[in-house]
């Protein structure tokens, strides 16, 4: 029975809506400061009238300590260290897996990209047949306590239940039988079977409502200070995990109260601290925890992230965050299999590609198949590891932190050995390398929208092509040439579109319109070394008449090296008008860069604060084709919000995730060594790093 409480330390959340699927994952750490993962299911909260959902934890307690483990920030000292008094719990161990003569032995990390294309080959046929040669479940595993009349209504799903030699035990409340019950595993996690003491991780099914308090009470008798969640609370309209904590303030869970501290809102991910505290102690020497969620949300359901990329970082933050001494990390999808066993796995194999210089993806899933039943569980999870594994072992981690940004750049400048270039043109010989994938471009080469498009080399991508309404009795009217582009905070922060021409105008309007866009970011002039590069779409005075669209300018004023124009945009089948503001930026040569990064860290500042005010829906912004200087300023905006927030920043990924996003985003090495530049500048400009959260 949960009870609404108040808390005086508990500061205000912030709220954020995404159109995109969400997912949750939660692991623990053991109290004896070995790290664990555990999968749980997640909880159902009267306050959202959720369905009853019942929850699938996996816990992995590792027997190691990780070497980067970080420490909580926070605005009062929170205990998550050995000295508590709860007692660890023993993990079973596994029987050590043969580790010759095997069909699918492990792999060496050189040989990591040749393998993964022959597995790929004919539509994954090899990779499907690793999958499907796993082993199901261990011979005599029972599941005699998770089968009990008791505990049936504990578990989410009947086919998915912990067995008895892995599960995790709670402790018993006094004359209620079969207490100790939830539907909670512990993995072993050791990247190699030949790794003694062995690391491990429980996984669990997620809470319902009957089952939200031992969920909490899970959390606070393994002493776990993270939870990872890897999956959404509602995914295709059907609840997939029950909310499990309080949006503000402080709820009670059995004895348990959870206090919001912080909620931070990103990308892929959304980052909660609770403060957590046993109720009904009378001697007080229960202390306050900090309790840290990491909850991923760029996973669809039915299938897998677009690209590895959000996932890595996402890891990365998790295991940097996760306190020494804490207990197992509790990880949890829906059933506590699929997406959480993904989760584990590329986890582990990252630290056997870090220690042995190779990957055993299929004995480590058949050796944690033997703790619970079904992990990873599709063919595309599994591909899905290996891209993560490639991705990394391609681009290892590029993140910097501010202060080391000089030294960083001196060494790009310096010549890379046997490359025959610069460090810096090395990197971005990466960039180049990555396909372009014409066989998704399919709407924008049809014959009746080729002529929409200015460069036939750059179209929008399928899956994130900007869609207009269809106009009565026309077709193949819902085309233009502009895609959605992620930034820091949120997806489809941006419109990268071409400039429009004389035949788009009124498809130009249309889009603003209809996405709501009332920030437009224009980076060329109408015509350039004699060429014709954008159309007019605005009135130089008066008013302009596109279809259903009204244009009139209200304002045109002349700032350092923009012109910020103020227009008033109405719609006359609709009869409603909206304030849309231009940035017109004129510093930008066609051929090369502008002369200093101060005016793009000025209009970059212009914009975000116009953001503020209009509602922050996404900015438009355009060149003439959409893609080099249209790519850069995207990649600086997304750049320079992540210093000012974290201190920390990723040129490369950036660029990388916006070229996956739409063709030659960030086009010539000029374009990709300025946006070092101005970070640079920008750096500079702060003589203390505190200038930057």
């Amino acid at each position: 029975m949960k009870e609404t409480q108040t808390c005086a330390h508990t500061t205000a959340t912030h709220t954020h809506t995404h159109t995109h699927t969400h997912t949750h994952t939660h692991i623990h750490t053991v109290v004896t400061g070995l790290p664990c993962y555990s999968a749980v299911p997640p909880v159902c909260n009267t306050m959202h009238n959720a369905t009853a959902i019942q929850c699938v934890c996996v816990c992995v307690c590792v027997f190691k300590k990780y070497k980067q483990a970080g420490s909580h920030s926070n605005s009062f000292r929170l205990t998550n260290g050995r000295m508590d008094d709860t007692e660890p719990q023993n993990v079973p161990l596994l029987a050590r897996s043969p580790s010759t003569n095997r069909k699918y032995p492990p792999l060496p990390v050189d040989k990591l990209e040749e393998e993964m294309n022959r597995r790929m080959a004919d539509d994954n046929k090899l990779f499907r047949e690793e999958f499907n040669a796993l082993p199901v479940c261990p011979i005599q595993a029972s599941c005699d306590a998770a089968s009990k009349e008791e505990n049936k209504e504990k578990n989410r799903y009947v086919n998915i239940l912990p067995y008895d030699h892995s599960r995790v035990h709670l402790s018993s409340l006094e004359g209620v039988p079969d207490s100790d019950f939830i539907n909670a595993s512990y993995i072993n996690v050791s990247p190699s079977a030949d790794v003694r003491p062995p690391l491990t991780r429980h996984a669990a099914v997620r809470p319902k409502e009957e089952t939200v308090n031992d969920f909490w009470r899970m959390i606070w008798e393994q002493n776990t200070a993270t939870i990872v969640m890897v999956t959404n609370l509602k995914e295709r309209k059907e609840c997939k995990c029950a909310q499990y904590w309080p949006d503000q303030g402080c709820w009670t869970y059995g004895n348990i109260r959870v206090s919001v501290e912080d909620v931070t809102v990103l990308v892929d991910y959304t980052v909660r601290k609770f403060c957590i505290q046993q109720v009904g102690d009378v001697s007080g020497k229960k202390p306050q925890r900090l309790v840290t969620q990491f909850h991923f949300t760029s996973w669809p359901d039915f299938g897998v992230p677009f690209t590895p990329i959000g996932m890595l970082k996402f890891l990365k933050k998790v295991k940097a965050c996760n306190p020494q001494y804490a207990g197992p990390i509790v990880v949890h999808c829906s059933a506590g299999v699929g997406r959480t066993g993904t989760f584990i796995v590329i986890d582990a194999m990252l630290d056997m590609m870090a220690a042995e210089r190779k990957v055993d993806v299929f004995g480590f899933v058949t050796r944690i198949r033997a703790q619970r039943c079904q992990m990873v569980q599709t063919d595309m999870q599994y591909v899905f590891i290996f891209q993560a594994l490639l991705e990394h072992y391609l681009y290892g981690d590029t993140e910097l932190e501010v202060t080391s940004l000089e030294s960083h750049l001196a060494k790009l400048y310096a010549p890379s050995p046997g490359a025959g270039c610069g460090g810096l043109e090395a990197e971005f010989k990466k960039l180049t390398s990555i396909k372009i994938q014409n066989d998704k471009m399919r709407t924008g080469n049809l014959p009746a929208n080729m002529k929409k498009n200015r460069v036939l080399q750059i179209i929008p991508y399928e899956f994130n092509r900007v869609i207009i309404p269809v106009k009565r009795g026309e077709e193949n009217t819902d085309y233009i040439n502009a895609s959605f582009i992620d930034g820091y905070r949120q997806k489809d922060s941006y419109i990268a579109s071409q400039g429009p021409l004389q035949h788009t105008i009124e498809d130009f309007w249309r889009m603003i319109w209809e996405w709501r866009s009332c920030s437009i970011v224009m980076l060329t002039e109408l015509e350039e070394r004699g060429q014709e590069k954008c159309v007019a779409y605005w009135p130089r005075d008066g008013v302009m008449v596109c279809g259903d669209m009204a244009i009139e300018l209200k304002r045109d004023e002349e700032c350092e090296s923009y012109t910020v124009r103020d227009l008033l945009v109405t719609n006359n089948r609709e009869n409603k008008t909206r304030a849309v503001r231009q940035f017109h930026f004129h510093g930008w040569p066609e051929v090369g860069i502008p002369t200093d990064g101060k005016s793009m860290i000025d209009i970059i500042a212009a914009v975000q604060k116009q953001q503020q005010q209009s509602g922050n829906h996404p900015i438009t912004v355009h060149c003439s084709a959409g893609a080099g200087r249209t790519g850069t300023f995207c990649a600086l905006s997304t750049v320079l919000e992540r210093v000012k927030a974290e201190g920390i920043l990723d040129v490369f990924q950036t660029v990388k995730s916006l070229r996956l996003q739409r063709p030659h985003m960030v086009q010539t090495l000029e374009q990709y060594e300025f946006c070092y530049k101005v970070v640079q500048e920008y750096i500079d400009a702060f003589s203390d790093y505190a200038n930057f959260k």
